[in-house]
């Protein structure tokens, strides 16, 4: 990958996960940057947000309710996800000590771990 590639647009896409700041969809950073930039294409927007996350400048959160969802915050935390309003949340809890319980489970050396948590926000919750 050539990270100095279509620097411009890269930095647009960039700053439009960072300002949307929702752990926004692709297609939600695609609506946001074709509004400053009405050139750029869906096709350029997928594949950089896909190479920024392949190259840690973005996290992919993974694909919830069938839209994968990226987020400017790469430290590592986790997810909690709205069944109704199908928003992502961050969630704060440091679940480190799970790795050393888990660590080389049946053979296998875990390096790492996604979690996420369903159900419905306080929004959602409260309209009900």
């Amino acid at each position: 990958m050539n990270s100095k590639r279509n620097t411009i647009q890269r930095q647009l896409i960039y700053n439009a996960v960072k300002e949307l700041n929702i752990h926004a969809t692709a297609e939600q950073v695609y609506e946001h940057v074709h509004k400053a930039q009405p050139s750029i294409s869906k096709t350029t927007v997928y594949r950089n947000l896909s190479q920024m996350a392949e190259s840690g400048e973005l996290l992919n959160v993974g694909n919830f309710y069938g839209s994968t969802h990226y987020d400017h915050n790469c430290h590592e935390h986790y997810h909690f996800v709205c069944e109704d309003c199908r928003r992502v949340f961050d969630v704060d809890f440091d679940f480190s000590g799970i790795l050393s319980k888990l660590d080389n489970t049946d053979d296998h050396k875990i390096t790492g771990f996604r979690l996420s948590f369903d159900g419905k926000c306080n929004e959602c919750e409260v309209a009900c």
